[in-house]
């Protein structure tokens, strides 16, 4: 099952990456999946304070953000679940949050029209599926980082 947070506000960096790093320690999460909107390229124009894209930490891996957090996926497989990961935003997003799990899926589990423009006929990993965006690269959107690593 996959559930939707919806934080009251847009996260910004420090906020996502310590979100991610809580939900990403529970056991029964599989997936996260995080959408905003992008960072303005002239970012780097701005005075460092308010600069937000930057290299965040999850899990012990680096990962580039590169929007602003307006809603987090999570793919899970107990409903029980749902309560710790309640407890999480409740720590670590103060000013409001919805968790919604109105759809059944809000994370692509079959191979897209787009997975296989980008991929052809290919044996895609599962946590691949419905990650693609036909007009970037892979490695600019998509950044996997794998629980068994860290046990």
């Amino acid at each position: 099952m996959d559930i939707e947070i919806f934080p009251h506000r847009v996260l910004g960096s420090d906020t996502t990456e310590k979100l991610l790093n809580d939900l990403e320690s529970i056991e029964d999460v599989k997936r996260t999946v995080i959408h905003g909107p992008r960072f303005p390229k002239t970012e780097e124009t701005l005075p460092p304070q308010y600069r937000e894209r930057r290299v965040i930490n999850v899990n012990g891996e680096d990962v580039v953000l590169q929007v602003k957090t307006g809603r987090i996926f999570v793919e899970l497989t107990m409903e029980s679940t749902i309560k710790e990961i309640e407890e999480v935003c409740k720590k670590d997003i103060p000013y409001g949050f919805e968790i919604n799990q109105d759809r059944a899926n809000y994370i692509r589990k079959e191979k897209t029209v787009s997975d296989r423009i980008k991929y052809g006929d290919m044996d895609l990993p599962d946590e691949l599926i419905g990650m693609t965006d036909q007009y970037s690269s892979f490695e600019d959107h998509v950044k996997i980082i794998r629980k068994d690593d860290f046990d």
